[in-house]
């Protein structure tokens, strides 16, 4: 079901895809952990040119994708996935169930992210929509921390949904705390550097806590938003190896197991 209301909104893009902006996307997205450790040993399979350090190549799908060949992934080197649980209070992935258990399948650690609407409803509102859907975690070895994806918004020309930055802080640490509380972990953020500084006005009280999934399409992860000074995951591009979204995990194999099963 669609929690978009709107003709305008729903001739931008349907809500089983993950609604980016390419073109802002590229030289601002970029993914931090604090605490997790610096890489090391060799990558499997990640793409060489972008970075000479030990990282674990992944990748994150949506409805876009439809079905999705996880033996393929695997062999190419994927060895982790986040997938689209929901968006708002609303809409549910049909698609969810099937990837989110195909890369467990083929071995992948895998987690859900959920796409943040703050301009719908509350953010705990939101939090237990998504842990009710697919969102949850648990220390069994193979499951990622759920991520709160927030960023520019599709579906009107307002990127910060219309929200201040003191407004659009109160509503990301709302669905930080409410997720932690259901789960006994925080949620990994993804965004930007652009704009969690501008939405936020460069709050940095998050690292602390919550991993970072920034997106920055390029050669290099680049300054990070305000507050991280390492990131957990780094979303290179939109197109690639891999279907959907590249992505590379700041550490070795062993280091993504861990942020898998403990709290950094």
């Amino acid at each position: 079901m669609s929690d978009v209301s709107s003709a305008a909104s729903r001739s931008r893009r349907h809500p089983g895809t993950k609604p980016r902006r390419a073109a802002r996307l590229a030289g601002v997205l970029a993914v931090t952990v604090v605490g997790l450790a610096t890489p090391a040993a060799a990558a499997t399979h990640a793409p060489s040119p972008l970075t000479s350090g030990a990282t674990v190549a992944g990748m994150d799908v949506s409805g876009h994708q439809g079905t999705v060949n996880w033996n393929s992934a695997w062999r190419r080197g994927a060895r982790f996935s986040y997938v689209k649980a929901t968006e708002g209070t609303g809409f549910r992935s049909p698609t969810f169930s099937s990837q989110y258990e195909g890369a467990l399948r083929v071995g992948m650690l895998r987690g859900a992210y959920h796409f943040g609407r703050p301009d719908l409803s509350g953010a705990a509102e939101q939090a237990r929509f998504f842990v009710a859907n697919g969102g949850g975690w648990s220390p069994d070895g193979h499951t990622l921390p759920g991520a709160l994806d927030i960023e520019y918004n599709p579906y009107g020309p307002d990127d910060c949904y219309g929200l201040s930055p003191a407004a659009m802080s109160d509503w990301i640490a709302e669905f930080s705390d409410t997720y932690r509380s259901l789960t006994d972990r925080f949620p990994a953020i993804y965004t930007t550097r652009h704009w969690w500084n501008t939405c936020t006005s460069a709050n940095p009280d998050f690292a602390g806590n919550n991993p970072l999934w920034v997106a920055r399409y390029g050669p290099r992860v680049g300054e990070l938003p305000a507050g991280w000074g390492s990131h957990a995951i780094w979303q290179h591009d939109n197109r690639g190896t891999f279907p959907g979204d590249q992505n590379l995990f700041n550490g070795d194999m062993a280091a993504l197991k861990r942020f898998a099963t403990t709290a950094p």
